[in-house]
């Protein structure tokens, strides 16, 4: 059964999905290549909606990143989350929520509708 996220990313992908010839297939490709920070997902632009994105799932991204954290064998969360790609851009509380929002949008997008 899906959790609250996975259920809101499926939503996305699928509305984001009707712009392409070949549907989800293809906006997972452009996904997988230049990411939430590409603008590619027009609802996870902009600070205040990625944001809002990361607290209302603040529950399933924190599970999300410490399952992440075990299954690749970092030490602790700080590890991992310094891993990202965009880490070294964190200055503040707003930033760090968005990193993480676009993480676990992406990741979770690949576990729905990679295959």
């Amino acid at each position: 059964m899906m959790n609250a996220l996975e259920r809101e990313v499926k939503s996305i992908c699928e509305s984001e999905s009707e712009n392409y010839d070949d549907g989800i297939r293809g906006f997972i490709l452009d996904l997988r290549q230049g990411g939430c920070s590409s603008g590619l997902v027009g609802s996870l632009v902009y600070y205040s909606d990625t944001t809002e994105f990361y607290d209302k799932f603040e529950n399933e991204i924190q599970e999300l990143i410490d399952n992440y954290t075990q299954e690749l064998g970092y030490n602790n969360r700080l590890e991992f989350i310094s891993s990202l790609n965009g880490s070294e851009n964190v200055y503040d509380n707003e930033q760090l929520k968005n990193l993480l929002a676009w993480f676990a949008f992406e990741q979770t997008a690949f576990q729905l509708f990679d295959n």
